[in-house]
């Protein structure tokens, strides 16, 4: 439920900003636009959300909620947001992991990660160990991926969620700096 309600949200609010009335969406944005991101990277840290991905959360966010390249207090706060929640959100499917282990993951419907995939990642974290966490959530395409094996090896929680934010805090500063860069050369000058 939650899920379907941050989406038609997230609709009604591009909908409005697009074809609508763009001052309200403005002002909807400028109310609830950190709201909604922290929310929308709780559940794709916990790897609930597969169609929106951080990959263009964090860019729409800085490019929308700062006012300009040097608004340095929204670009912080995006990403700040970003990191606490994408790391509430991994912290959640760690403990999952952790509590409910393999088989009990490998059978919910929710979880799109198949056998073979968490055999390949398995042997990631037994091969490397912990520095895999915060390596992986600074790369595209691998973001996450780690934090159910470090909930099968028993990680301890601390070190998990300092790992994970710091992982995470990599990888959300460099795409906020990517979305800034595309704005400056006018790639992005649409938003």
């Amino acid at each position: 439920m939650l899920t379907v309600g941050i989406v038609l949200a997230a609709v009604v609010g591009v909908g409005l900003f697009f074809i609508g009335n763009e001052e309200l969406a403005r002002q909807w944005l400028d109310q609830y636009g950190l709201l909604a991101l922290f929310l929308i990277l709780i559940l794709e840290g916990a790897m609930l959300l597969y169609f929106a991905p951080s990959e263009s959360l964090v860019p729409l966010g800085v490019t929308l909620l700062a006012e300009s390249a040097t608004d340095y207090a929204s670009i912080a706060a995006v990403i700040g947001v970003a990191v606490v929640g994408a790391t509430i959100g991994q912290y959640a499917l760690f403990l999952l992991a952790k509590r409910g282990g393999r088989e009990y993951l490998l059978e919910k419907r929710w979880f799109r990660i198949d056998e073979s995939q968490l055999d390949r990642f398995d042997g990631w974290f037994q091969r490397w160990g912990r520095v895999v966490v915060p390596v992986s959530n600074a790369l595209l395409f691998t973001r996450g991926m780690l934090t159910v094996p470090a909930g099968f090896a028993e990680m301890d929680d601390a070190e998990f969620v300092v790992l994970s934010a710091l992982g995470t805090l990599v990888f959300q500063t460099w795409l906020a700096a990517a979305a800034l860069y595309a704005v400056e050369v006018g790639f992005l000058g649409f938003l």
